[in-house]
């Protein structure tokens, strides 16, 4: 009698070096493990996450992305989403806002991501991070319209907007806001953000929202 004994899926490890469908396999096999990436064929899994550092200004974006999502039909925004992006990377950024008709990306059987949403958001601890190298170039070369990264220990916020395949920064302008070009209406005010202002914010935000360019845009999501 032959006695065989299940196969037991190794964990995953930073730095492990896996196909993407090995990748989900051994994710899927840690339901207790939040979050883990693959980039460019490595694994990254993510550390505790602290308050004031990520915990906290994950919230507000949430928050401001959440905010336009729901003043904006055709429109969608996800927390933590896991995108298959090509063979080698399946990110997990902190969020994304979509388009649910007529955008780059997808939502598949099994219920991911397939494909670049418009707009992806990260925190960083700072701009040594990868988020800044090796995920700014995959989201890059995968068509990542508008790449948002926050990083707290450095107090800086980078918006970049893909013009003729590089990445080109979104600067605020005379009045302190940085404004979409993807997303009509989708304002920031990033000093009140790295005051963790909300309020403030968010009142921006809603100024952008009333605009006509907000509207007309809006029209033309839900032809």
């Amino acid at each position: 009698m032959t006695i065989e004994h299940p196969v037991q899926l190794p964990p995953l490890e930073n730095g492990d070096r896996l196909t993407r469908d090995e990748f989900e396999r051994r994710y899927a096999a840690m339901p207790h493990l939040k979050k883990a990436e693959l980039i460019e064929g490595i694994v990254y899994v993510a550390s505790p996450l602290r308050y004031r550092s990520h915990g906290q200004p994950h919230l507000f974006l949430i928050t401001w992305l959440g905010t336009y999502c729901a003043a904006t039909p055709g429109v969608e925004a996800a927390d933590a989403p896991t995108i298959r992006l090509d063979a080698d990377n399946e990110p997990q950024p902190d969020a994304i806002l979509r388009l649910s008709h007529g955008g780059r990306s997808r939502i598949t059987a099994d219920d991911y991501i397939e494909g670049a949403p418009e707009l992806v958001v990260e925190i960083a601890a700072s701009s040594a991070a990868y988020d800044l190298h090796d995920k700014l170039r995959v989201y890059r070369r995968n068509g990542v319209q508008e790449y948002l990264v926050w990083c707290t220990y450095d107090r800086q916020i980078h918006w970049f907007s893909l013009e003729a395949g590089e990445y080109q920064p979104l600067t605020a302008d005379a009045e302190g806001i940085i404004r979409s070009r993807q997303f009509p209406g989708l304002w920031l005010a990033p000093e009140a953000l790295l005051a963790h202002d909300l309020g403030t914010v968010l009142r921006v935000l809603q100024q952008g929202i009333a605009t006509p360019e907000h509207q007309a845009f809006v029209a033309r999501q839900q032809r």
